[in-house]
């Protein structure tokens, strides 16, 4: 289940294109933030699309809606989507699609069943939505988390880093007094989850100036067993907390098993492990692929790259465990409306590299796409950048 097997290459190419090892001033380009396209009136959806004759639109999950993460998200975007239209809008999803050619087989499948835009949730299926795009003209496609946008194919993600840094916050204040060693169960060392982990590190260093951030890497993006082995591992390296960014909730049983703070991801896990539980990032997809059913219904969609943010409640902060103090809380709410403003950005320098280099200078921020082509940790991270 591997969302983004293939994307190091892609932004290892985009570094070395014009991302310096230490960004400045001179490295900062305009970002490609796209802004949410208006919301159409239900009126202009096309008079064609009825409860008889249904607008299709397609899903394709690299997980199943029960992991109670990222799949569970979309799946839950997709049912907004159905209630939303009434009935003008049927719903198709495939789940647990690998990358590769079997994902080139589900399109055709959907496209075949009459889908008329198809939403791809993995980065690895980049290959097929490409190829797709080109074979079949006449039909919408859209990936999560990708990078290639051409005339019927738009990428669309969103700033979980600034999620990930007030998660972050969040577990620096919940580090035992004299243990501000933190673990964190990671899935893949690519440039998604390097700034995931460079941010949550960066908001536990506000928070607790000294407080280290230690990684495991499981190489998948849902397997309890080995998501539960690595939390394992760090817990009997003795951290005083857990994070992760897995599709499971299985960090944090192994938390609570041991009466250990956690961090979630995704979803609002809460349930899983109530007594551990701090926040998360989670991702509010349904407005998202609500407009984006309501373009192509009405012929106004037009391929973007999108990246939504807490300003425009795509990135939502789950709500705080019990155990989060009135203090700490205040500090994050406080944080998040300077991130809302526009005041604060996670990855504003000066920041330095795990070797105490610089990697952003003072005053600059990177760029999306600089986030995009991370390929460092930063100091206080304990763990290789490369896997």
């Amino acid at each position: 289940m591997n969302r983004m097997k293939q994307v190091l290459a892609v932004f290892v190419a985009i570094a070395m294109a014009g991302a310096p090892a230490v960004v400045g001033p001179s490295a900062v380009a305009a970002s490609p933030m796209v802004a949410a396209r208006p919301m159409a009136a239900n009126g202009a959806l096309g008079s064609q699309w009825t409860v008889k004759n249904p607008f299709k639109a397609g899903f394709i999950y690299v997980g199943a809606p029960s992991d109670a993460g990222w799949t569970h998200a979309h799946d839950v975007a997709r049912l907004e989507v159905q209630k939303y239209f009434g009935g003008r809008v049927e719903t198709l999803y495939k789940e647990d699609v690998p990358e590769g050619p079997q994902c080139a087989q589900v399109i055709t499948q959907l496209v075949d069943a009459g889908a008329r835009i198809i939403f791809a949730t993995s980065y690895g299926y980049q290959p097929e939505l490409v190829a797709a795009a080109a074979k079949y003209p006449n039909v919408l496609f859209e990936q999560a988390t990708g990078t290639t946008v051409s005339k019927t194919l738009s990428e669309y993600y969103g700033a979980g880093e600034d999620g990930d840094f007030l998660s972050g916050m969040a577990a620096g204040a919940a580090a035992r007094a004299g243990n501000n060693k933190i673990g964190f169960v990671a899935p893949y060392p690519i440039p998604e989850c390097l700034r995931e982990v460079d941010a949550f590190a960066l908001g536990a260093q506000l928070m607790d100036p000294k407080a280290t951030v230690q990684v495991v890497w499981t190489n998948t993006w849902f397997a309890p067993a080995t998501e539960r082995q690595a939390a394992e591992s760090l817990v009997a390296d003795g951290v005083s907390v857990l994070a992760d960014g897995q599709d499971s909730p299985t960090t944090g049983q192994v938390a609570a098993a041991h009466g250990l703070k956690w961090t979630g991801y995704d979803s609002n896990q809460e349930s899983f492990a109530p007594k551990s539980w701090l926040t998360a990032t989670t991702y509010n997809w349904g407005p998202y692929y609500i407009q984006e059913v309501k373009a192509a219904m009405n012929g106004t969609w037009k391929s973007q790259f999108w990246y939504g943010s807490l300003a425009d409640h795509f990135v939502v902060m789950a709500p705080f465990g019990k155990s989060v103090s009135p203090a700490t809380r205040t500090a994050v709410l406080a944080k998040e409306q300077q991130i809302v403003k526009g005041t604060f950005d996670p990855f504003t320098g000066p920041i330095y590299g795990q070797n105490g280099k610089i990697v952003v200078a003072k005053g600059v921020t990177l760029t999306v796409m600089q986030k995009y082509s991370i390929t460092w940790f930063v100091k206080g991270v304990l763990g290789n950048p490369k896997g």
